[in-house]
């Protein structure tokens, strides 16, 4: 039943209600007027009452609609249409650029390393060809008179590269000293945690490079002063390594360009506390050791240290020497090289 239907019986009620009231020619004209007023009363109340029903009857049938912080509620149309729900879109966070994004985002760059990285070189290996074209009057045959240690075992093999050098620019590290001396330490000693330049005194045909390792506080310990000797003339001619100037930890036995033959006694002094000295044996053609020894206990203040050596294989013109110690903040701390002649 609709709302109008409601009230039309109802409006039809009370005015038959009124009309069913007769004139009481006993009553006066005050009992009459209460009748009509307590009449419209009830007809009042009884269209009250209808619009709350109908009001009631329209919140049953029609749900709540409350908004919530998810979700957005949009109507179309009159207020009968059905309502629709759409999921809020989520919050889109800024783009941002990276490398390789193709975008235009800030750059950042780091302060270069205190130490250069620094190339494993080997015989026959090829570098850098960015470095100055050796001049055309430095081609001429190579003379040593030092034991040639590193990276070269003969001026014919010196020569070979000279000529290679200027035709192509191979391996131009072996103009530098620096480089060469590292290449020497984390190459063919295999000592990689020397991988520092602590200094250097480069002349024009002899060099002195002090190689050293990081210690655990940041800053850096002197291992080893490496003396080089340029393999030829001219500014041209590569560096090579012939030995070491020692303090902490020297190598007086053999002494240098010694020839000698296995087993050898090697021995010199240490300055240091629960020191552990390895010597080893090497040449340039083998990549492994010739020999070994270890670990010889040591220590003090300029002490004596002696140890015997056997090794075998020997074939190139020099061989290379080396006692080491470590153990405190790193395998090989400091060492000692001296050339010998088999």
């Amino acid at each position: 039943m609709s709302h109008d239907e409601v009230a039309d019986r109802l409006r039809a009620a009370v005015t038959a209600e009124a009309d069913a009231v007769q004139p009481d020619d006993s009553a006066g004209l005050a009992t009459i007027r209460a009748r009509g007023r307590a009449a419209r009363r009830r007809r009042r109340a009884l269209l009250a009452g209808a619009g709350v029903a109908a009001a009631l009857a329209v919140a049953v049938t029609v749900p709540r609609l409350e908004p919530d912080d998810e979700r957005t509620v949009t109507t179309g149309g009159p207020a009968n249409d059905d309502v629709t729900t759409t999921d809020a879109p989520a919050p889109t966070a800024p783009p941002t650029t990276g490398p390789g994004d193709g975008g235009a985002g800030p750059s950042t760059s780091s302060a270069p390393s205190p130490t250069t990285a620094v190339p494993t070189p080997q015989p026959g290996g090829s570098g850098d060809s960015s470095a100055t074209t050796a001049k055309p009057g430095d081609s001429g045959s190579a003379t040593f008179s030092a034991p040639p240690l590193w990276p070269f075992r003969s001026a014919t093999e010196v020569d070979d590269w000279r000529r290679a050098y200027q035709a192509t620019g191979v391996q131009p590290w072996h103009l530098d000293a620096e480089t060469t001396a590292l290449g020497f330490t984390t190459g063919y000693l295999a000592f990689a945690g020397i991988d520092r330049i602590v200094g250097s005194d480069v002349g024009a045909t002899e060099a002195w490079v002090t190689v050293g390792l990081a210690t655990p506080g940041g800053g850096v310990s002197p291992a080893a002063e490496i003396h080089l000797e340029r393999f030829g003339s001219g500014d041209g001619a590569p560096w090579e390594v012939v030995g070491t100037r020692d303090d902490t930890l020297t190598l007086e036995t053999p002494s240098y360009g010694a020839t000698v033959a296995s087993p050898l006694d090697v021995g010199g002094r240490i300055t240091g506390v629960d020191e552990s000295l390895r010597v080893q044996v090497r040449q340039l053609s083998s990549p492994g050791l010739l020999g070994e020894s270890c670990c010889v206990p040591a220590g003090g203040e300029g002490t004596p240290w002696a140890a015997t050596v056997a090794f075998s294989g020997a074939t190139d013109p020099a061989l290379t020497v080396v006692v080491s110690t470590g153990g405190h903040v790193a395998d090989v701390e400091v060492f000692a090289i001296t050339a010998v002649r088999p």
